[in-house]
């Protein structure tokens, strides 16, 4: 190994020195032990020689962050390479999203793809390209113990973010006129757009799904979810996810992170819900609205979510109360939707001889049952009677194991009540 000037330098050229040893022994693997091409990787994988040809081939790949290979694979427009941070900020999911941690992608002649392999080699948590960027000295001479062929290789490698020539777009790409102006029929008030694939956004986008589908962690989470049982991580479903392949039998044509993806781009669902719901029906032959309340599956499910959450007697701070407060809230949002089906219901129902109903029940369920039986009530009492209704309710789904009682009743009843009141003040 050559004599360096410092411990770091020394450290760099020891990176270098793996990464070709590695590389050259991956070839001669797959070489009969007399194969006169053996001596020819040997002087090929010196580096010095492996250098010099990085350098010349590094011209034919370029990192970006939005390419335009996946829009067609035979375009031949511009890609390009915007950081995160120098992009506008706004308030949707896009590449400004990622941060100073993300995936540059690199496109362009894929037998030339090891030198971007060579470049994200890290050191103390900079890669060579970056510290070819900077001009750090200590890379130049693990490089070569001469400046200036030194400087030459690190120049070179540094271009691998720069822009290549002029943006152009390609008759293979896609391009559309967007609207910028207010007359539609004025030619000038618009803008032709050429959209780019945004490949590292993509990229992050797998990795994610990837770990939520696939992780250790995510498979526990669901075996719990199974099991009934509480756990810190939360399961995340992708319903309807769709996978198109990129690049066919040789991903690596269309960029490095497609490479490592197999060709795999993830397409999330974009079709509208589908509206599921059973006829509404009368509430009779019951005494109470919160049996048939309880049995619905997002009440049950909510209900389930805030007694495993308290069984695991989380600390007393902010962090529980808030946790606390918004299972209740979904709770109250859920009955208040229960209403409001019912309410579609022909005004009167509830004077049917069947409906066991209390008074304050049937008059915030039915707006005619003020008149059922001659009956009177203000919708105030009610909304106070049915929030301590609520309260009862939800002390019942937690009794068993939890020693709740009247404190926690006090607090449910006074959350209800708000949420009710101002309900029906909004409404009146």
């Amino acid at each position: 190994m050559p004599t360096h000037a410092n411990a770091r330098s020394a450290e760099l050229y020891l990176l270098i020195e793996r990464f070709l040893s590695e590389r050259l022994n991956s070839k001669l693997e797959k070489l009969p032990a007399d194969d006169p091409k053996r001596q020819e990787l040997r002087n090929q994988f010196q580096p010095a020689a492996w250098l010099e040809d990085a350098a010349r081939r590094v011209a034919q790949i370029q990192a970006v962050t939005h390419s335009l290979k996946p829009i067609h694979p035979d375009a031949k427009g511009s890609s390009l390479y915007r950081a995160p941070d120098q992009l506008t900020a706004l308030p949707v999911v896009g590449t400004h999203s990622l941060g100073p941690q993300f995936d540059a992608d690199v496109v362009g002649n894929a037998a030339a793809l090891d030198v971007y392999k060579f470049l994200k080699l890290s050191h103390a948590g900079q890669s060579l390209l970056e510290l070819s960027v900077a001009g750090d000295p200590d890379l130049a001479t693990a490089l070569s113990p001469e400046a200036d062929q030194a400087r030459q290789w690190m120049d070179a490698f540094a271009g691998l973010a720069q822009p290549r020539g002029k943006a152009a777009s390609h008759t293979l790409a896609k391009q559309l006129y967007w609207l910028v102006g207010t007359d539609a029929q004025d030619d000038q008030a618009f803008h032709l757009l050429a959209p780019l694939y945004p490949t590292s956004l993509v990229h992050r986008v797998y990795l994610q799904l990837q770990d939520d589908r696939f992780s250790d962690e995510a498979k526990a989470a669901r075996a719990a979810r199974k099991a009934g049982e509480h756990h810190a991580r939360p399961v995340r479903e992708y319903p309807q996810l769709a996978i198109q392949q990129l690049g066919g039998t040789k991903p690596q044509n269309i960029s490095q992170l497609n490479s490592e993806r197999r060709g795999d781009n993830c397409l999330l669902a974009s079709l509208p819900p589908v509206w599921r719901s059973a006829d509404v029906r009368a509430l009779l032959n019951v005494d109470s609205l919160f049996k048939v309340f309880g049995g619905r599956k997002e009440v049950k499910q909510q209900a389930l979510a805030l007694r495993r959450f308290l069984i695991t007697n989380p600390a007393p701070n902010m962090e529980t109360r808030q946790q606390v407060y918004g299972r209740i809230a979904v709770l109250i949002d859920e009955l208040v939707f229960f209403q409001a089906e019912l309410l579609t219901l022909q005004p009167g129902w509830s004077d049917a001889s069947a409906c066991d109903l209390s008074l304050s029940q049937r008059v915030w369920l039915d707006p005619d049952a003020e008149r059922a039986g001659g009956a009177r009530m203000d919708h105030e009492d009610a909304v106070d009677e049915i929030a301590g209704d609520f309260a009862r309710w939800v002390n019942m789904q937690l009794r068993n194991p939890l020693p709740v009682g009247d404190s926690e009743f006090i607090y449910w009843r006074k959350l209800a009540r708000d949420e009710l009141a101002a309900l029906e003040r909004e409404v009146a």
